[in-house]
């Protein structure tokens, strides 16, 4: 392929969630494989439901995902504004062709009088009451009004939209890179509005002119917008520009993790697992975690979605962007749609902190134990990530799950405790924090040797003693190595912890046996 240009055009409405982000991806995919252009649009026509911060998030997610637009507001290019409302002057022209080839018409109608059409068609038992052939011949339009009148009207500054004429009896096919030859009768279609009262054009309009001005090749998007294609086929057509109508590829819907049911929002409170990218503070005061501060990696995120709705058609499954782009193909992307598996989002970035490089790791952890209060070595940073990576699922887990690395335990496993510690290993396990309280090298392998050779030489099974020792250092049985742990922490406060927690171990089974 040539020339590839992809765009993204989210519209500045709310934060852009992971539907959003599915979409941005297969686009930076597809023009990354062949060496193309990625663009991002925004699309803000609907300055009602405009946001404030909505572009800024949006531009900012797509850099920390790592799929940053080589064209855009933020980027530049040759093509812009990449803003559709600084680009209104560019649109007017083409609704003025539209118009004067009889393919477009001015509508003069009130809200009030589309209610009374809707409740009229809605009497009449029709239920999808819709502004088209049947119904324009008796509403307030440039067809259906005398041409005097019309003209007073525009001279006269009246309110009016600018509506498609769609002309029935027809049918529209295209070939979808998705989901092959689609057809749609021209029946089904009402005559979408172009141009809104405010001067504004609607997506419709502005999204064809654009594509076309920005020489989009290839449109990809969510399946929710198949509806439209046929109406935008038409504008390329009545706009006499059919060949440059881009390819469309209509993407599967992402589904509940129960399998029924688009994904929204609300299933993330619900399921417990986020929805956006980064976190995002709602108007409402309300705020919703993102991926980044649940502790996930960018590259695993990527990974992850890349997957919801696409296959390789191999067994592998960790990729890196490069390699995704080598093996996309929209060709492989599913009808049928994707559901969420926040487990399978999960094991992705685990498998990404494994393969990720210790320092990288205590960098990106930094900021939440500088943030709990604890201040340590870049050294040590780094060496606590090299043994606790393999044990957590995301970043947050590093802190979770290893805190007493950083500061003495407070809670214990008082179960194991119970069943593990023996009142007449006391002295054994005494004697042995005297061994170890000697060694002038606070080594993993000599700190092996000798409680080991301890174990060995007085006939004691390594349950007796290990589990002590263990939750003596770290209160849990779960962790990495044992004498690494102890290595890291220190001979002074592993000792320390020993000698305190061992007559707290002497307590508790005391009171376990009365």
């Amino acid at each position: 392929m040539n020339d590839i240009r992809v765009r993204f055009a989210p519209s500045p409405t709310g934060p852009l969630n992971i539907g959003g982000i599915r979409t941005a991806l297969y686009d930076y995919l597809l023009a990354k494989k062949h060496g193309g252009t990625f663009i991002l649009r925004i699309e803000d026509t609907d300055q009602k439901r405009f946001v404030e911060g909505a572009e800024e998030y949006v531009i900012d997610a797509l850099h920390w995902l790592g799929i940053a637009p080589d064209e855009g507001p933020r980027a530049g290019g040759d093509y812009g504004p990449y803003r559709q409302s600084e680009r209104k002057a560019t649109y007017g022209k083409y609704v003025q062709q539209l118009i004067d080839s009889g393919h477009a018409y001015y509508a003069f109608d009130s809200h009030e009088e589309l209610e009374q059409m809707r409740t009229r068609l809605e009497r009449q038992g029709i239920q999808r009451a819709k502004y088209d052939a049947s119904t324009r011949m008796d509403m307030r339009n440039s067809l259906s009004l005398p041409e005097d009148e019309v003209k007073k009207l525009l001279d006269n500054n009246a309110s009016y939209t600018v509506r498609l004429k769609v002309i029935p009896g027809e049918t529209i096919s295209f070939e979808d890179e998705i989901r092959d030859k689609v057809s749609f009768s021209s029946d089904e279609l009402d005559d979408k509005i172009l141009l809104k009262t405010d001067g504004m054009p609607t997506y419709h309009m502005a999204n064809i002119v654009d594509d076309y001005l920005m020489k989009i090749s290839h449109v990809i998007r969510g399946e929710e917008w198949l509806s439209s294609t046929p109406h935008h086929i038409l504008l390329y057509r009545y706009l006499g520009l059919e060949g440059s109508i881009p390819k469309f590829a209509h993407l599967p819907l992402l589904l509940k993790p129960v399998g029924k049911g688009k994904l929204s929002k609300r299933d993330g409170a619900k399921f417990g697992f986020p929805v956006f990218p980064m976190e995002w503070n709602n108007p409402d005061g309300q705020i919703y975690e993102g991926f980044k501060e649940a502790g996930f990696l960018p590259e695993a995120i990527i990974n992850f979605l890349a997957f919801l709705g696409w296959n390789p058609g191999t067994e592998q499954e960790i990729f890196s962007n490069d390699g995704l782009a080598k093996a996309f193909s929209l060709k492989q992307v599913s009808k049928g749609g994707a559901r969420f598996d926040f487990d399978k989002a999960k094991w992705f970035n685990q498998q990404y902190i494994i393969h990720t490089e210790d320092q990288k790791l205590a960098e990106l952890i930094a900021t939440d134990i500088k943030e709990a209060g604890y201040t340590v070595s870049q050294e040590y940073l780094t060496k606590f990530c090299g043994l606790m990576k393999e044990r957590v699922v995301t970043l947050k887990d590093f802190l979770s799950a290893g805190s007493f690395f950083f500061v003495k335990p407070d809670k214990f496993d008082e179960k194991t405790i119970r069943k593990k510690f023996k009142l007449e290993n006391k002295d054994h396990i005494q004697n042995l924090i005297s061994e170890l309280s000697e060694l002038s090298d606070f080594d993993s392998a000599e700190l092996e040797k000798v409680v080991k050779g301890y174990i060995e030489k007085n006939e004691l099974g390594f349950g007796a003693i290990l589990p002590i020792l263990r939750i003596g250092v770290s209160g849990t049985m779960k962790g990495p190595d044992l004498f690494s742990t102890m290595e890291l922490i220190g001979k002074a406060e592993v000792i320390s912890r020993l000698n305190s927690n061992l007559e707290l171990f002497k307590q508790i089974k005391t009171e376990n046996q009365a």
